[in-house]
């Protein structure tokens, strides 16, 4: 594949090793001749030193047979100013690095329809993502966010005492707009039809809207319920502490933030409504005992410098805390860390350059689909409805859908929701189904 990619920092130098260490084509435009070199030694492949909003240096990119293009500085301007020109010039797929708080505005203003751009992501708010899975779904096997993180995926384990246990998935009172969408009983993999009934021990895949989805899972795994949500100590109230706090609020966690920084601890105060932020520094053990971080459920070391973060996981575990995650930059610290760390009170590492690069990764196909995620014998394909596609202009109930296949998703415009039989499906809407693989290519003729 021909891939371009605008910024060689953090991420995008990640993305560019890894991408050129597989069959591609690489290209790489950084305006820092300095940066440029030292990537130049370390890939298999071209680096432009040069402005990535210019059309002069796009086209010595060679944007004319570019397949995918990818805006990866740290500057919001630069990547969608980029990506917009790109598009224009035929690229087939634009990806867009933003900052989180642009991406929290999504709902109020179509940044993507405006500047043409198929995909947008906060490398911040990624990271985040997958700190709050061990915090909010402890007992889950796996957690995946789709459709611009409107739509969750979970995979529990059905308890024995369930009141769905036994009943027909038809007869099930299931909360609006969540679905049950894959079943795996034994060795045995399969796409639930209406007359299913669950036993106690399935492994269930469920997709839904986070909040309502939460009530589904309990209701599966019978005694989860809990009255107070877990405690969370948060180190460093930086983008990713933020991004952290605010999903964590909506999800009846007690969540505290140290900020050794007195105006930007003020800042937090104002922008947070449910969270203690404690001007402090946590790196001192003495800080850490006069607000009993030894009694926390989790506490997370979010702040900018790795050291920090490993050193004062230690500490909080020393001092009786739970369960320790923290955010490590560098990706084969944070693997390293994460394979071994349990034995030093370290649950998970989680390394934001590893977290873009999965996110990136659905894109480098040739296919006119994305497999977000593969789950048994099937898996979650996001794709776009063609105009005059079987399905265009029809609602979800009068299509003949194959055996095998789970609408769980539907994108229209910046509405994103699990779809009920009454939606209309129309060209250009972004859908996510869960697909066996038997059915895949029956799927694919409908849509496209």
């Amino acid at each position: 594949m021909n891939i371009i990619i605008v910024g060689a920092g953090e991420i995008g130098r990640h993305l560019a090793i890894e991408l050129s260490r597989g069959a591609h084509t690489i290209s790489v435009i950084e305006a820092d001749p300095v940066r440029a070199e030292e990537l130049q030694n370390l890939i298999e492949g071209r680096v432009v030193v040069g402005d990535g909003v210019s059309v002069n240096t796009l086209a010595e990119a060679n944007i004319g047979e570019c397949e995918l293009f990818l805006a990866l500085t740290s500057e919001n301007t630069v990547n969608l100013m980029s990506a917009s020109i790109a598009k224009s010039q035929g690229v087939a797929r634009v990806v867009s690095r933003v900052h989180p708080g642009l991406q929290r505005e999504e709902w109020l203003f179509d940044f993507r329809g405006h500047f043409g751009v198929d995909h947008t992501f906060s490398s911040e708010r990624l990271a985040a993502i997958e700190l709050a899975k061990f915090i909010r779904n402890p007992d889950s096997l796996v957690v995946e966010e789709i459709a611009r993180g409107r739509i969750e995926l979970q995979q529990i384990k059905v308890s024995p005492k369930s009141d769905f246990v036994g009943v027909a998935l038809h007869d099930v009172d299931f909360p609006g707009r969540t679905r049950v969408a894959l079943v795996t009983r034994g060795s045995e993999h399969f796409v639930p039809a209406a007359d299913t009934q669950l036993e106690g021990g399935d492994i269930v895949t469920v997709f839904g809207e986070p909040r309502k989805l939460r009530g589904l899972v309990e209701d599966l795994q019978k005694g989860s319920k809990t009255k107070d949500g877990p405690r969370v100590v948060i180190f460093g109230g930086g983008e990713y502490g933020f991004s952290l706090a605010q999903m964590l609020e909506s999800w009846n966690c007690r969540v505290r933030i140290f900020e050794r920084d007195p105006q930007a601890a003020a800042e937090l105060s104002n922008r947070l409504s449910n969270t203690t932020v404690i001007n402090a520094d946590a790196t001192s053990v003495a800080e850490l005992e006069e607000e009993q971080v030894g009694d926390v459920d989790f506490f997370v070391a979010t702040s900018g410098s790795d050291e920090d973060n490993v050193m004062t996981c230690l500490q909080a575990h020393n001092l009786g805390a739970a369960n320790c995650l923290t955010l490590i930059h560098r990706a084969d610290y944070a693997r390293a860390i994460s394979s071994s760390g349990r034995h030093f009170g370290v649950m998970a590492a989680i390394s934001p350059r590893e977290a873009s690069r999965k996110e990136i990764s659905r894109f480098v196909t040739s296919e006119k689909y994305h497999i977000v995620r593969r789950l048994g014998t099937g898996m979650v394909i996001e794709t776009q409805i063609k105009e005059g596609a079987k399905v265009d202009g029809k609602p979800v109930s009068e299509i003949k859908w194959p055996a095998g296949c789970v609408l769980v998703g539907l994108i229209k415009g910046l509405q994103a929701i699990v779809p009920g039989p009454d939606d209309l499906l129309n060209a250009d809407d972004h859908v996510f189904a869960m697909v066996a693989d038997k059915a895949e290519r029956k799927f694919l003729k409908l849509i496209h």
